[in-house]
């Protein structure tokens, strides 16, 4: 009797092995993994990152809805169209004095 239970005890002790491996190698993934305890603090760090940087582009893209605001073909402001033009074209008018600073 003792013949027979050695194959179904090393069965059982090979189930048991894996079942463990698997128990182990889950509670490593939740420890190490892309989404896991250690990475967390990582996680925190970008996504105040990326907070940070996208109030930056809020307040580019307030500034750009300004200035198309500015230059509305039905009421285009003329210091905003001055501007431009002076940036785009190279243009002054007669009585200005042009600075260059380098």
């Amino acid at each position: 009797m003792v013949g027979r239970n050695e194959p179904r005890l090393a069965k059982e002790r090979l189930t048991q092995g894996l079942a463990l491996f698997s128990l182990l190698a889950m509670g490593a993934w939740v420890l190490v993994g892309p989404s896991g305890l250690l990475a967390w603090s990582e996680n925190n760090r970008l996504l105040a990152e990326r907070q940070k940087e996208l109030a930056q582009l809020k307040v580019e893209r307030e500034d750009l809805k300004n200035r198309v605001a500015l230059l509305d073909p039905r009421q285009v402001d003329p210091d905003m169209a001055g501007q431009l033009l002076r940036a785009n074209l190279n243009v002054v008018h007669p009585d200005e004095v042009v600075l260059i600073i380098k």
